[in-house]
């Protein structure tokens, strides 16, 4: 029952991570001209799945100023499984997901804090159609999120994800460290590189990753960010798992 309750989470749970984790790895200049909203979109690839997202952040006063926010998040991907409900047979799923979040922006001295809160919607078609898992069809849920971003020195920074939903109680966290690259490699422009350790679980499945990233990495008006490392989780999977992700105000 155990085995079947990972598999069962295995992929809203990389979902999850994808759209409330990777969304926020990037970060625009605060000098750049005055502006209310951002648009968002990335990828994301590991042996058992691959997975793309795309939205939009409304900040009506602004992203330098605390205040009301609105993420939009968009979703879908492919992935793959082998129930023990279905003795030597593959799943292959594919997925859409949709989160609205309200939520709110803080910011004291170096740290920067924003928190979500919304409905999200789910839906999984799953060939051969797998009568166990939760998840299949239609499901609706509410979702929290939070971030952070701080820079303690001018040439370091920690940033941190937290999310927590309703589905098959589902949660992930990441805690990147980073040193700050001169911007003579590149455009002028610095950005960060260092670890990070990630983990996101649910309902008797779980998933480590540690990997190198880079963050704040800027070509004109649009910043990247880029991850690499090693995915191992309590099913006995493991491989690279390599992530992109793009940022740019409108």
């Amino acid at each position: 029952m155990c085995v079947r309750r990972r598999v069962r989470a295995a992929v809203p749970v990389a979902a999850a991570f994808l759209i409330c984790v990777l969304c926020p790895a990037v970060r625009v200049a605060a000098q750049e001209e005055y502006s209310q909203v951002m648009e968002f979109s990335g990828r994301d690839l590991w042996r058992n799945g691959v997975f793309a997202y795309s939205g939009f952040l409304y900040a009506p006063g602004g992203f330098d100023r605390d205040g009301f926010m609105l993420k939009l998040l968009m979703n879908g991907g492919l992935y793959r499984y082998w129930p023990s409900s279905m003795p030597g047979q593959k799943v292959v799923g594919a997925e859409w997901q949709t989160q609205v979040l309200p939520g709110f922006r803080i910011k004291r001295g170096e740290a920067e804090m924003k928190l979500f809160f919304g409905p999200e919607w789910q839906t999984h078609w799953l060939r051969p159609d797998d009568i166990d898992n939760r998840l299949r069809g239609r499901n609706f849920g509410l979702r929290f999120a939070g971030e952070l971003w701080w820079e303690p020195t001018p040439d370091t920074l920690i940033a941190g994800d937290l999310s927590l939903s309703t589905l098959v109680t589902s949660y992930s966290a990441r805690i990147a460290y980073g040193w700050r690259v001169a911007g003579e490699l590149l455009n002028d422009e610095s950005f960060y590189v260092g670890p990070e350790l990630q983990y996101f679980g649910a309902d008797g499945y779980a998933q480590t990753r540690v990997g190198l990233h880079v963050t704040s990495l800027r070509t004109e008006d649009i910043e990247w960010s880029l991850a690499v490392g090693y995915a191992r989780d309590t099913d006995g999977h493991s491989s690279t798992y390599v992530r992109l992700g793009l940022a740019q105000r409108l």
